[in-house]
């Protein structure tokens, strides 16, 4: 029988929430107190899910029983009511109607974009070029999913918008969602800076969708396809407001989740000599000199174990739920309304489910081995019905750019320059050197 919630139920931590670096560590702590272990941040009461198999039934079997949480709440002023941030009914009617722009067909077409600009951005380094590797994925993340969304010549306005702004949003944002409300009403630099930054991009995307109103063509980009887009039901399409609001969650979730990934990746084929003669070997057999295609992803089959890798080291630090009704969970009844937390950067790092999680090791994603993993246990874009919904977008960019690049050079760290992490909601990378080195 589940049983209720009552003092002294569950293990009960006070966080004063110190430097962040040490946040990283306290959640992964957690699992050390129990399944579900109750952390009051401030005046919050929050319940910290630290199980696999219980983050599974929070996400996909009772995810009905939950909407997003406070996290989230603080985002919606922000990003308005895209699909991150929107809930219930309004939720599913939205991810119906954007789900056919990730489409397998969608995506074989995208997939094109994405080599192109990474061939591109690879024509222009120099061997023996010191590169700021973070800063060329960033660049090539905007070009990947501004070019899939607009492809007018207001969108290319719109796309070198993006460019400016996307990164004063990425970076202030989380600040500004774990931060009591007062603090965004301070005359201070960062505040000032995440404004004009919202204020910018909020003026030139409904400029384009506006534009694209008066002239109604399907250019086979996304926004064309969310313009287009009608409830099953109803056959009411998106608003003008609600279009924008959609863009900006492609925006931001597509944009963050890729720069991070690809970084880490050339970080850790040059930190594992191996891993990378291996990856090599494959680009070369399989694609044979040409572009690579949406189909050859599927071929890539080492390159794929380490992307999961990569993934599964650099993930995001916290989601957060909201119980809608009463709820049982591994045992214990969470009251309506209780504020529920996972950690994918925890459940990826805990050495139940993964052997030596420190380590980068890409054969933990062997057939045989991945099948050992716990469900819950590997969470990089969710799971159920929030998964993100552009998660085959941002895993198809994530190797195509990899494998585009991987064929023609080699990324070495330069001595002497070890590469800085700023934690905020995920490790970002800071100064990480690497001189290009032509493979041929």
């Amino acid at each position: 029988m589940p049983v209720p919630v009552a003092p002294g139920r569950l293990p009960v931590l006070g966080h004063t929430m110190p430097m962040l670096r040490r946040r990283y560590a306290f959640t992964a702590s957690l699992r050390n107190w129990g399944d579900i272990v109750r952390v009051d941040l401030g005046t919050m009461r929050t319940y910290f899910v630290t199980n696999p198999r219980l983050v599974h039934e929070l996400l996909v079997t009772k995810g009905s029983s939950f909407r997003k949480g406070a996290l989230f709440d603080k985002f919606q002023p922000i990003f308005g009511n895209g699909l991150a941030t929107s809930n219930g009914v309004f939720h599913r009617r939205q991810r119906r109607m954007v789900r056919p722009a990730f489409s397998g067909e969608r995506l074989a077409l995208h997939a094109g974009t994405m080599a192109r600009a990474a061939a591109g951005l690879a024509a222009t380094w120099r061997p023996g070029e010191v590169r700021a590797v973070e800063e060329d994925a960033q660049a090539l993340a905007v070009t990947v999913v501004g070019e899939a969304l607009f492809s007018t010549e207001m969108g290319e306005r719109a796309v070198e918008e993006v460019r400016r702004s996307i990164f004063t949003v990425l970076k202030h944002g989380m600040v500004r969602a774990v931060s009591p409300s007062f603090v965004e009403k301070l005359p201070l630099r960062g505040n000032r800076e995440f404004d004009g930054a919202i204020r910018r991009l909020r003026r030139i995307v409904l400029d384009v969708v506006r534009g694209w109103r008066e002239d109604g063509a399907d250019r086979g980009d996304l926004l064309s396809m969310l313009l287009m887009a009608q409830d099953a039901d109803t056959g009411a399409g998106m608003s003008d407001e609600q279009v924008h609001d959609e863009v900006m969650t492609l925006l931001v979730g597509g944009i963050e989740t890729t720069a991070l990934a690809l970084a880490w990746t050339f970080h850790e084929l040059a930190a594992h000599p191996a891993v990378e003669r291996r990856v090599h070997d494959e680009v070369d057999e399989v694609l044979g000199g040409r572009t690579p295609t949406f189909a050859d992803t599927r071929k890539l089959t080492y390159l794929n174990q380490v992307v999961d890798e990569v993934l599964r080291k650099y993930p995001v630090w916290f989601l957060m739920r909201r119980a809608l009704a009463p709820v049982e969970l591994g045992g214990v009844v969470l009251p309506e309304g209780a504020e529920v937390i996972f950690s994918p950067h925890a459940l990826h790092h805990d050495p139940a489910s993964f052997e030596d999680p420190h380590r980068f090791d890409p054969d933990r994603w062997s057939p045989e081995r991945a099948a050992t993993i716990p469900r819950g246990a590997f969470v990089p874009f969710g799971l159920g019905a929030r998964q993100c919904v552009g998660h085959l977008f941002a895993r198809t960019e994530i190797l195509v750019v990899a494998a585009t690049v991987a064929a023609r050079w080699r990324l070495v760290p330069v001595p002497g320059k070890p590469v800085r992490v700023k934690f905020t909601s995920a490790a970002y990378p800071s100064g990480m050197l690497m001189t290009a080195v032509p493979r041929n």
